[in-house]
């Protein structure tokens, strides 16, 4: 009966698991899409005016890649319940990463501050032009670097997870070794955009993996659950 229970328990999370899996990639894409629709194209003048109309709009994608953060917490727990009867030590170490990632996120405080450098009148006058737009351009490295340090943290998370699945049948293995090999192409991208930031944009197909592993797995854990069998004890 308890070994039933715990089974349930599994599922049950796995299912949460796949929802926030999900939930993480709608709220980060749509704030990135939402920043972009405000920002736009044009020279700083420009993008500084659609930001200074739009700036509510650009508030909540904001907002919306904190909620990701917070949520971020939650999907780290859930996860650790699933896989803890793998191996408890990897599944803590997993959950240790990821807290650290959405801890690690003060990408959200940076982005608020640089948007008030973009939408209060006084520091245009106090500073004019060209010196507003080095001190957005210097937030923005910041950002930047946050971005990459926290992307580490999920990476090696990341990995720690996919490798405790792959160790079972909760999900298919293929979908287990590509979220392993995504996690891994993953922390070399943020690697090469920290070590060779000018070619940042060369390396933004390094994304792309991760984006499919997750989307996949969230899919497959909020409509199937995991496969419970008995685990050797480890």
């Amino acid at each position: 009966m308890h070994e039933n229970s715990g089974a349930d328990v599994q599922i049950r999370y796995a299912r949460i698991a796949g929802f926030v899996y999900l939930l993480l990639i709608v709220l980060y894409m749509g704030g990135q899409f939402l920043i972009g629709h405000v920002v736009g194209t044009g020279d700083f003048a420009q993008r500084l005016a659609h930001i200074v109309e739009g700036q509510a709009l650009y508030r909540v994608g904001l907002v919306l890649q904190l909620l990701a953060s917070v949520f971020t917490v939650l999907l780290a727990y859930v996860l650790y319940v699933v896989v803890r009867p793998v191996n408890e030590r990897i599944a803590r170490l997993a959950l240790y990463f990821r807290l650290a990632e959405a801890f690690s996120g003060v990408t959200a405080f940076i982005s608020f501050g640089t948007l008030i450098l973009q939408s209060d009148p006084k520091y245009l006058q106090s500073l004019g032009m060209a010196q507003l737009e080095t001190m957005v351009g210097l937030t923005k490295s910041v950002d930047f670097v946050s971005f990459n340090t926290a992307t580490l943290f999920f990476s090696f998370g990341s990995i720690l997870f996919f490798h405790l699945f792959a160790k079972t049948r909760y999900i298919p293995r293929v979908l287990s070794v590509f979220g392993v090999f995504a996690s891994v192409v993953t922390l070399l991208t943020s690697l090469g955009n920290l070590v060779f930031p000018a070619y940042a944009d060369m390396f933004q197909f390094g994304w792309l993996p991760i984006f499919l592993a997750e989307i996949t797995t969230g899919i497959w854990l909020l409509v199937r659950g995991v496969r419970v069998e008995p685990l050797p004890t480890a």
